[in-house]
């Protein structure tokens, strides 16, 4: 019986696997079943651990939750026929969403599923003499605490479970916080630290530690009317920030851009990430959701456009213009935007030189003009040139972001707001939603840098080294952005947003710095209680067949 289930679970899971590295993908028939080796045997169980992550890292999941609700982005009804999905963006920003919200129940259901194939795993990999099944053991009780670790950030519970056949524990607070933390220091002696940033390491253990220590006053007292932050925590911070940095294995990347291109695996900067290079569930979903339905990155494939998502909002853009006033950030500040393309109107291209501009985009937008769904060629090359709304039936709309963005209907026009394409539009990708190879970063270098320095401002006695750590990553980029002169909380907050925007932090920021409940575009909402998501009525509604057992968060 046990042989057939891990044949099953191989079958059935390693068709929608996300390639982890060297985790060969085995699509195994009946006749070859038979013949399963043990090292085939581990790989299946431990790679639907990782396989859950790219679905969870999509823009309608976990981007939409960690930044729509926040002062980084807003999605509003596009022109009144997209994106209006019953309000439920609307809602996210303005912090009046509630349980039957798809996104939040979307993310609850990938969460839950990673802890579950990880408990499968568990149970399994003991019996399977490999010898890679100890280090696999590891990474699976990692990876549960892992998606533990955003229940509690995201939804303020944690699930122990040992047994597959058992009802999970629930845990909420300062025991929830201890689960995670020894979960994760107990796997920490058997993890490698050589299988690259797509499977859990030493490294993404270290770094995840440093961020559970970093939010620890959160989620002991989440509706705090003022965090206490211990200073025992914070050591911690810095213990696995330098056990980080001095291990010389990660580095800085000079180029930021490069950091999210569709190439970045090999990336030094990225510790523990996202691993899109397999063509099976990798998606572009971060580079399309932003841009213009009428922009076009790539010349091969006609039908891979944006889709006119969010925006940044002017409140956040606002913050880089009244940081380098009166320079244009831009100019100033090499994460803020790179120009990769000049394009004079009406130019012909070839191919290989339309590259588009990455950061957040404003103003005018040029590209590929396409007719009747091919692009205007020239040639061997292709016409470029000044862009209109075509796809949206609007030809006299030209595709010019501005400043503006709200819920109004000027405001929600299909052009308005500045936009960002931070990860690079994916080359293989015939759609603009599908085959994307860039890894998704979920710990880098630069956030441990600026965890390492807020952690030295908490405990209020190293500003100095604080100021240090910040001025060693803004520095790091070429022509890298002036160095500070001073360092407190709130700006250290502005350069976590200058340095992570659109990366899924930017919630859980706001949240420790008290900035949560704040005043943004629409939102006026100052509910402390929105610090949490509520649980998604489907969860609750499931298990009422155990009174008491899955308890509503408070407010919702």
């Amino acid at each position: 019986m046990k042989k057939s289930f891990i044949i099953t679970l191989i079958l059935t899971s390693l068709i929608s696997l996300n390639s982890c590295t060297d985790l060969t993908e085995n699509v195994l028939d009946e006749a070859s079943a038979t013949g399963l080796t043990d090292k085939q045997a581990a790989d299946g169980n431990i790679a639907p651990v990782y396989a859950r992550l790219p679905d969870l890292f999509t823009h309608t999941n976990y981007f939409a939750i960690q930044e729509i609700s926040t002062d980084e982005a807003i999605l509003p009804y596009r022109g009144g026929t997209d994106w209006g999905d019953n309000g439920i963006y609307i809602a996210l920003h303005q912090h009046t969403h509630t349980s039957t919200d798809p996104n939040i129940r979307n993310t609850w259901l990938v969460l839950a599923q990673g802890i579950s194939r990880a408990v499968t795993a568990l149970n399994t990999l003991p019996t399977i003499k490999d010898s890679n099944a100890k280090i696999y053991i590891a990474e699976a009780r990692g990876m549960r605490a892992y998606y533990n670790m955003l229940m509690l950030d995201l939804f303020g519970l944690v699930f122990v479970k040992e047994d597959a056949e058992a009802v999970s524990q629930i845990l909420r607070g300062e025991q929830a916080l201890e689960y995670v933390k020894n979960e994760l220091l107990a796997v920490e002696p058997d993890l490698l630290t050589t299988v690259g940033p797509g499977r859990l390491t030493k490294g993404a253990v270290w770094g995840l530690l440093a961020r559970l220590y970093l939010n620890a006053a959160v989620y002991r007292d989440r509706f705090a009317t003022q965090f206490t932050f211990k200073p025992e925590d914070m050591d911690k911070v810095v213990e696995y920030s330098d056990k980080i940095i001095s291990s010389n294995q990660y580095q800085l990347s000079k180029d930021y851009f490069s950091i999210f291109n569709d190439n970045n695996h090999d990336n030094k900067e990225l510790i523990f990430a996202v691993d899109q290079r397999a063509e099976l569930n990798g998606h572009n979903r971060l580079a399309y959701f932003s841009i213009s339905g009428d922009q076009f990155p790539l010349p091969a494939f006609p039908a891979a456009n944006g889709t006119d998502g969010p925006a940044i909002t002017p409140d956040f853009y606002r913050t880089w213009v009244n940081a380098y006033a009166p320079n244009d950030p831009a100019g100033v500040d090499p994460r803020f935007y790179k120009k990769n393309m000049t394009i004079p109107a009406d130019s012909c291209m070839a191919a290989s030189d339309i590259v588009m501009d990455r950061g957040i985009l404003r103003g005018q937008q040029y590209g590929l003009l396409r007719v009747n769904g091919a692009f205007v060629r020239c040639g061997n090359n292709y016409r470029v040139g000044k862009l209109f709304y075509v796809t949206r039936n609007r030809p006299t709309l030209p595709v010019s972001f501005p400043e503006q963005v709200d819920f109004s209907v000027a405001g929600s026009n299909y052009n308005t707001g500045y936009r960002v394409l931070k990860y690079e539009f994916g080359k293989k990708s015939q759609s603009g939603r599908n085959l994307g190879d860039a890894d998704i970063a979920i710990v880098r270098l630069a956030d441990v840098y600026l965890m390492r320095a807020e952690a030295k401002l908490r405990k209020g006695n190293d500003a100095a080294s604080a100021l240090a750590d910040v001025n060693t990553v803004r520095a790091s980029r070429t022509s890298g952005a002036p160095a500070l002169t001073s360092m407190n909380l709130d700006l250290l907050l502005r350069e976590r947003g200058f340095e992570l925007y659109w990366e899924m932090v930017r919630r859980s920021d706001l949240v420790r710095f008290g900035k949560y409940e704040g005043t943004w575009t629409e939102k006026t909402n100052a509910d402390k209680l929105k610090r949490v998501f509520p649980i998604p009525q489907t969860a609750i509604d499931g298990a009422s067949n155990l009174p008491g057992y899955l308890k509503q968060n408070e407010g919702y």
